[in-house]
């Protein structure tokens, strides 16, 4: 039986899953293996069920739209001399049907039975509707 967990996060700065995309082929959000990474302050307590076949699942302008697999947790020392997390993962974003979600600060725990699930392969939303407007609805309730 899997005791799996996932994590849950802001995508600061970016408006869609696209500029998500686009920021993690960035070399400074890389680990030197080329993998997307995002660093963080705090260690997951949790690890073992995060590398049990957790994700991140993103959450872009208040609503939840994609996730990652995490692959490993890598531990950085930035030039402040301060040890942090580098949460390293698969490269391939998949989208999930939206789910809208409160600000908060950092990451949260995500247990799976709560997970949005993913939409099909190739397709932005699991409906003819564009994402804007799927994320609408979430906001208000319909989806």
């Amino acid at each position: 039986m899997s005791n799996k967990i996932h994590l849950i996060k802001l995508s600061v700065g970016t408006e869609t899953v696209d500029d998500l995309t686009a920021w993690q082929t960035r070399k400074e959000a890389q680990t030197a293996d080329g993998l997307p990474r995002h660093v963080t302050r705090m260690w997951p307590r949790r690890e073992a069920e995060l590398l049990d076949g957790g994700s991140i699942f993103w959450v872009i302008k208040g609503v939840v739209q994609a996730r990652q697999r995490i692959l490993r947790l890598d531990e950085v020392t930035r030039q402040d001399g301060i040890r942090r997390c580098a949460i390293v993962l698969d490269p391939e974003l998949l989208r999930t049907a939206p789910a809208l979600k409160r600000p908060f600060q950092g990451w949260r725990y995500l247990d799976p039975k709560d997970a949005p699930p993913d939409i099909s392969p190739g397709r932005t939303s699991d409906d003819d509707l564009p994402p804007e407007l799927s994320a609408k609805l979430a906001e208000i309730g319909v989806l």
